[in-house]
């Protein structure tokens, strides 16, 4: 998810290509922008998910390593299509240009009413799981958390630019923190002897596993939008790609296996809040109220960022299509897309109703935008393979190696999970391919409309 899909920030028509991108960043630039990009606050909910769908110590583990693998191989391909093909609009243009504007059109539908608000609430119930862990609310304690920063969150981007991004400034470093701290306390302290790390708990379910683990690792693939700014692009994009995720999959490894030895295998499955477990058991309440309050503090950081980018795709959304017109009203005082916000925020808070009825928010929230997410992500590498084969001609300043089979692997890969997020999930994903079927009337509505004009 919060992390999955492409921003579409446009000012000006998608069609058209826009001029280069300046190669302003330099190696280091890239590393720590896409580092920061891909951890987010994800990695304190999953590690529980995925300990739950494993069956042992060793495939927890494995499983993270392979996510870092993955995410290496989708990024290469999607640096190919963000230098060849250097417009804003990201994975909408690509669909657009391979296949078409009535899949661009779906894509931009599911990522107002699905990808996006679904990351946001995704979010806002990682927040309430750990906000419950200083001060329950009762037996839906998660989810009014959720609903209430939701709503606070939008009313203050609302209010405009500047006070949101003061609000951002703060959230950022309490990540940080956080995750120096559970890693140091987890190798410091083992698990206690009456709860040894178990050599087989249950049997690992591959698919499911892998759907929390790339979730974590979700938002390379907005990494790959700097590649076409990179100072010696031809050298530093895969360079890049490499050492930032090489640093993401050591960072991931060393958290769940702090995770591991701190907790075991057992411990981490049964855990609502595997960090505030963590140091519930190293330095008992006031330890695990100090790291659910930096981890709520730091997820407020990743709604805010993700509710801001949000709004603006959606604005873009209202300028290129007349169904959605009044997105695309931006308000000069405040200077923000204030119906973009409202909608937004509309959509996200029924979000959390159905991730409450389930009792299971998260996890819903993964099951609403996971076949979708993985569909379009399937599309987009299929892009790649189009495009060559339309346009041999085109100058490409970054080509994947291994041409077609590292493009290959990835759409099998994204293949897998589509068939994994829909075979081993539930209500949520129902939920969420209606909602695309949804867009298919609404398509027709717009090209009717543009027809008459």
């Amino acid at each position: 998810m919060s992390k999955r899909g492409n921003h579409v920030l446009l000012k000006q028509p998608i069609l058209a290509d826009l001029s280069s991108p300046k190669p302003a960043l330099t190696l280091a630039d890239a590393v720590g922008l896409i580092v920061g990009i891909v951890i987010g606050a994800g990695i304190f909910e999953t590690p529980a998910l995925v300990a739950a769908n494993t069956g042992n110590g060793t495939a927890l583990l494995s499983a993270w390593l392979m996510g870092g693998a993955v995410s290496i191989v989708g990024a290469l391909c999607y640096a190919e299509l963000a230098t060849t093909y250097p417009n804003v609009g990201g994975s909408y243009y690509y669909l657009k240009r391979a296949f078409g504007g009535n899949t661009a059109f779906l894509f931009a539908w599911a990522r107002l009413t699905i990808i996006q608000t679904g990351s946001i609430a995704l979010l806002a119930f990682v927040f309430g799981d750990y906000a419950s862990q200083l001060l329950p609310l009762g037996t839906f304690s998660a989810s009014i958390y959720a609903a209430l920063a939701i709503a606070l969150l939008t009313a203050l981007n609302v209010i405009g630019l500047q006070q949101g991004k003061r609000t951002q400034n703060i959230l950022t470093v309490a990540k940080v923190v956080g995750l120096l701290l559970v890693v140091g306390v987890g190798l410091l302290f083992s698990a206690s002897p009456a709860s040894p790390i178990p050599a087989t708990s249950q049997t690992t379910n591959w698919g499911l596993a892998m759907l929390f683990v790339l979730l974590s690792y979700g938002g390379w693939n907005e990494a790959a939008y700097i590649s076409a700014e990179i100072h010696d692009g031809r050298r530093n994009i895969v360079r890049s790609l490499l050492w930032s995720l090489g640093i993401i999959t050591v960072i991931f490894l060393l958290i769940n296996l702090a995770f591991l030895q701190g907790l075991g295998l057992e411990g981490m499955a049964q855990s609502s809040a595997v960090a505030a477990d963590l140091m519930r058991r190293a330095f008992g309440e006031p330890g695990a109220k100090f790291i659910s309050f930096l981890i709520a503090i730091s997820t407020l950081g990743s709604i805010n960022a993700t509710i801001f980018t949000g709004a603006r795709t959606n604005f873009a959304l209202g300028q290129d299509f007349s169904l959605f017109s009044r997105l695309g009203q931006w308000e000069q005082r405040p200077s923000a897309p204030k119906t973009a916000y409202l909608l937004q925020a509309a959509i996200t808070l029924a979000l959390v109703m159905l991730g409450t009825t389930t009792r299971k928010g998260f996890e819903t929230m993964v099951e609403y935008t996971a076949p979708v997410f993985w569909f379009f992500f399937l599309l987009s590498g299929l892009s790649l393979l189009v495009l060559r084969y339309r346009e041999p001609e085109r100058q490409r300043p970054f080509q994947v190696p291994f041409y077609p089979l590292t493009p290959l692997l990835f759409c099998g890969v994204c293949g897998y999970l589509l068939y994994s997020s829909v075979a081993y999930t539930g209500k949520g994903a129902i939920a969420g391919m209606i909602v695309v079927a949804l867009g298919i009337p609404l398509l027709w509505w717009e090209r009717t409309q543009q027809r008459k004009t």
